[in-house]
């Protein structure tokens, strides 16, 4: 499998990278993780408008979902070769309605639909393309979900947003990767059931013995090198901080 690491940004765009997108390739099929603020322009760095097979959208915060509005528009009013067929987008309840909400001024409450096949989350296994697909609700103040991906013998997890929880432990055992978020700072924030900070991402990582660990969701007033430092602190393994345009082979 190869990560493209579309945007990497905690919150809201920093000046070096968009909010959270990652591209999952393998096989010639193209999954997308998550279309944050900013993400649908640096993602045609790297793949056409058009090249996507599907999409997987952790929560509705719009730091993940929000440039989905502008990828409605580049689908439903295409304009060579007419609308784009659906194209699959597994999210948590509501996202269909949450979108709509966003872009305020469909053409008909429907329209979305009409480029999108909103598949409904919820934890559990699934063949997507050539991947195996599991997903897990983990800990945050919306509906939320991790997802571990497995093709050829190999494995990477991504956290989405969460807090220290269980089934995050059971998403990311084993992986050669494992792009945890790290959003705040051991010892400055603790807010349970929130987010991650480095020591706790960390944590998890040697709980599951992970191959490599990337810590991503980093919003710009957090000082990424000590979340990393917290991080190598309780995990031995390979850790380093996810860099918009990073490309991982695993």
């Amino acid at each position: 499998m190869k990560l493209t690491v579309v945007g990497c940004s905690g919150s809201f765009p920093s000046a070096e990278s968009a909010c959270s997108s990652y591209l999952v390739e393998a096989d010639g099929f193209r999954l997308l993780l998550d279309m944050g603020n900013g993400a649908l322009g640096e993602l045609q760095r790297h793949i056409g408008l058009y090249d996507l097979d599907a999409i997987f959208l952790s929560h509705l915060h719009a730091d993940h979902c929000i440039d989905m509005c502008g990828y409605f528009v580049a689908r439903y009013y295409r304009h060579e070769g007419g609308r784009c067929d659906a194209i699959p987008v597994y999210a948590p309840e509501g996202a269909e309605q949450r979108l709509t909400t966003a872009y305020a001024d469909t053409p008909s409450p429907s329209s979305m639909s009409e480029v999108f096949d909103f598949r409904t989350l919820g934890s559990g296994t699934f063949e997507l393309g050539p991947f195996t697909i599991r997903t897990e609700k983990v800990c945050h103040p919306v509906e939320a979900y991790g997802i571990r991906i497995e093709h050829g013998g190999r494995s990477l997890a991504y956290s989405g947003d969460t807090g220290v929880c269980d089934e995050l432990d059971e998403l990311a055992r084993g992986v050669d990767l494992f792009l945890c978020e790290a959003s705040f700072t051991h010892g400055k924030e603790d807010i349970p059931e929130l987010h991650l900070n480095g020591r706790e991402a960390g944590a998890h990582a040697a709980r599951g013995g992970v191959g490599r660990l990337v810590l991503t969701h980093i919003p710009p007033w957090t000082d990424g090198e000590r979340n990393l430092a917290d991080a190598r602190a309780v995990y031995d393994g390979p850790a380093e901080l996810a860099k918009a345009g990073a490309v991982y082979e695993v």
